[in-house]
């Protein structure tokens, strides 16, 4: 057999042919193709398509960063208003305002000549400044224009002419000394003996002593209750009074318990109940004009008043017998099954009850106060009214917060001076809780009107601790309360305070992280292709 035509030898794979498998590799062609395919590259992007790209993703930032930032912020802003706070602190700490209440006593000395009655004014006034220990309140005396003029005396009224008189001193000669004071004018009749009347060297007299101590005596329940609302204010401890007595604390401390909260204006209801079928009416009209109108009348500076009456049945007082305890009060006084006449326009209700029956209450008496709400009185015969009016009268001041003692023009005008300091210590204390608000929630909104109460407050205190010795300093108290509360209590800034930043996550959470995800992500993935390219170039 030829070479040409031999037949080629075949080898299985994995057979060894005189070791010659290790060569293998060696004798195959450069050319060959391999078995295993190689992964398919895509191909390479245009540098056009890359920046189109790029052009997108920065189109979306764009828009993000340009237009819906700015439209979001603006949308979802809180809104604050810039309110003086330092100055609201100033008020609420009592640096702002010393209330001073300078009250202004006029002295009429027709019978004595005009250097005797300057001599007496001089030392009666030594005598009332030795004896008084609180310089908040103060009595200043002044000859009445019949006598000298103010300024003649050295005692002027210190451009304070406006402020109203206290008082007036009537000197009038007589066999012994005493002191007289009218009922129904703030005036008060000394009658003095000639030997009384001071030389001009002595530096003191009998009758000065005896007019400083009878008007301390007199003005002594005003200075402890205007001593007690400082004192419970956060007034400086060096504008503090000094402490008061227990006794006088503790009996300070009903006076607030029971007295209403002022009000420009109070509903009064009066009711008869009646346990059977009469008496079915009652002349309560005639009542009220002869026995509570001249008061109500007098408190027309203060406050005003609207008046209803009624007459229900009301068979079960809650107790048995005719002695009513002190423990049975409460079974009597049953406010949620009486059915009383409801406030009318917002104004706070007085309830005065007249209940027809034989019955006493312990210790004496057929009435009692409840603080706060009105009073009772229990009465068989109603065919005279008078009784049951002149204990609601008496009940009438204690609930509106007059002292107990004095005459009733001198203790309306105690009372226009309490509520005075009362409304203006409130009102600054009101300033520096919303100032405290404010500093402790930065996220709250604080509206224009609130900004605008603030200063109308700030306004009408400054005006108020002015004249606190005056009918007007009542007025711009009130205005300053009333606008301070309603500076602190605004709706749309009290919903805020219960809205932690906290919830607002929780609501910007579900929107923004579809939206935000896939932008940061896009981001991410063009950096890391750009640092790819680059590090391709180099």
């Amino acid at each position: 057999m030829s070479a040409s035509s031999q037949a080629p030898i075949a080898f299985e794979p994995g057979a060894h042919a005189d070791g010659k498998d290790a060569k293998k590799s060696e004798d195959v062609p450069a050319n060959a193709v391999s078995a295993t395919p190689k992964k398919k590259e895509p191909p390479p992007e245009s540098p056009e398509s890359i920046r189109q790209r790029s052009y997108v993703v920065l189109s979306f930032w764009a828009i993000i960063l340009i237009i819906g930032l700015p439209i979001w912020w603006k949308t979802t802003a809180i809104y604050r208003a810039r309110l003086p706070l330092d100055q609201m602190m100033d008020w609420a700490d009592g640096r702002a305002c010393r209330p001073v209440f300078p009250l202004r006593i006029s002295i009429e000395a027709d019978s004595l000549q005009d250097h005797e009655a300057q001599h007496l004014l001089r030392t009666t006034q030594h005598a009332l400044d030795d004896l008084n220990d609180f310089s908040a309140h103060h009595l200043r005396l002044e000859l009445s224009p019949s006598n000298a003029s103010t300024a003649a005396t050295g005692l002027s009224t210190g451009g304070v002419e406006n402020e109203e008189l206290a008082l007036v001193i009537r000197l009038l000669p007589g066999t012994t000394t005493k002191a007289d004071l009218q009922s129904y004018a703030p005036i008060l009749d000394i009658y003095y003996t000639p030997n009384q009347i001071p030389s001009s060297s002595s530096s003191s007299s009998s009758l000065g002593n005896y007019i400083a101590n009878r008007l301390r005596g007199m003005f002594a329940e005003e200075q402890a209750m205007i001593s007690y609302l400082l004192s419970t204010s956060s007034a400086p401890p060096e504008r503090s009074p000094k402490a008061l007595a227990p006794e006088v604390a503790e009996s300070l401390a009903k006076w607030t318990t029971r007295s209403m909260k002022y009000s420009r204006t109070y509903h009064l209801t009066f009711s008869l109940f009646t346990p059977t079928a009469t008496p079915s009416s009652w002349d309560i009209a005639s009542a009220l004009e002869e026995h509570l109108k001249p008061l109500l009348e007098s408190f027309s500076s203060i406050s005003n008043f609207t008046i209803d009456t009624q007459v229900q049945l009301y068979a079960t007082p809650g107790v048995s017998g005719n002695v009513l305890k002190k423990e049975d009060l409460s079974g009597f006084i049953n406010a949620a099954e009486w059915p009383l006449s409801p406030s009318i326009g917002g104004a706070p209700t007085i309830n005065f009850i007249i209940y027809v029956g034989d019955m006493e209450v312990e210790g004496g008496g057929k009435g009692w106060l409840i603080p706060q709400w009105g009073g009772v009185v229990i009465q068989s015969d109603i065919s005279d009214l008078r009784p049951a009016m002149l204990i609601f009268s008496n009940q009438l001041m204690s609930l509106l917060g007059a002292p107990e003692s004095g005459s009733l023009p001198l203790r309306l005008m105690t009372l226009v001076r309490v509520r005075s300091a009362g409304l203006l210590l409130k009102a600054s204390g009101t300033m520096g809780s919303l100032a405290r608000l404010t500093l402790a929630l930065p996220s709250i909104s604080i509206p224009r009107s609130v900004a605008d109460g603030v200063y109308t407050t700030i306004e009408h205190l400054r005006k108020a601790c002015d004249g606190l010795g005056g009918q007007e300093a009542l007025e711009n108290a009130r205005i300053a309360e009333e606008a301070a509360e309603k500076a602190f209590f605004e709706k749309s800034m009290v919903g805020q305070v219960y809205f932690p930043d906290e919830h607002k996550l929780a609501v910007y959470m579900p929107l923004l992280g579809p939206v935000g995800v896939p932008l940061v992500m896009t981001v991410l993935k063009e950096v890391r292709a750009w640092r790819k390219r680059r590090r391709g170039s180099r």
